[in-house]
């Protein structure tokens, strides 16, 4: 069980990571936005790339906060069986979630992502048909890299509900309670 212990708080801290440049790229996306406004609007200077830099920078963050978000358990669920049931019911159906569902998109999503997406991108080393746009490539790269990191989150979920339910984890060593959302 340590080998597992050990690859889950590594996953868990490089998404903590992640889940920290995330919020970072949303200021900057905010500075980006409103500095461009700024110059476009009060002094009449305009140009491509800073708008893109805003786009990358909120499409970047988006990628990289779902893992966050998975690690938090914070993600969205639908609310039908899963507030009645005990916390062991409710490792039962992330489990069966995480296996059936997350884990099969999420494997997918980054093989099509990078076969079809980022790759062909890459070797040409596209850029924004805008003039003074930025290179497309290393943005496209964000998009199987944070379906990865959402597998690698998904499979770290899967090990420690797993522990919980031999035994292995205490219950409250993880964070499987629910909020039921206010309407």
């Amino acid at each position: 069980m340590a080998f597992w212990g050990t690859l889950c708080t590594g996953i868990d801290r490089l998404n903590q990571l992640l889940g920290k440049a995330a919020s970072i790229m949303i200021l900057l996306s905010c500075i980006v936005s409103a500095t461009n406004a700024l110059l476009r609007y009060g002094l009449d200077i305009s140009n491509n790339w800073p708008l893109e830099l805003q786009w990358y920078l909120f499409g970047a963050a988006v990628m990289l906060a779902a893992s966050y978000t998975l690690k938090r358990n914070e993600h969205v669920r639908v609310d039908l069986i899963y507030s009645q049931l005990s916390n062991r019911g409710r490792l039962y159906i992330d489990l069966f979630g995480l296996i059936c569902f997350l884990m099969p998109a999420c494997l997918l999503f980054t093989w099509l992502s990078w076969t079809s997406l980022f790759y062909p991108s890459w070797l040409v080393l596209e850029h924004s048909p805008n003039a003074g746009g930025l290179a497309r490539y290393p943005i496209k790269f964000i998009v199987p890299f944070g379906f990865f990191m959402l597998s690698l989150q998904g499979l770290s979920e899967i090990i420690k509900r797993i522990g919980m339910l031999k035994g292995n984890i205490p219950l409250e060593a993880v964070d499987v309670s629910y909020e039921k959302p206010m309407q």
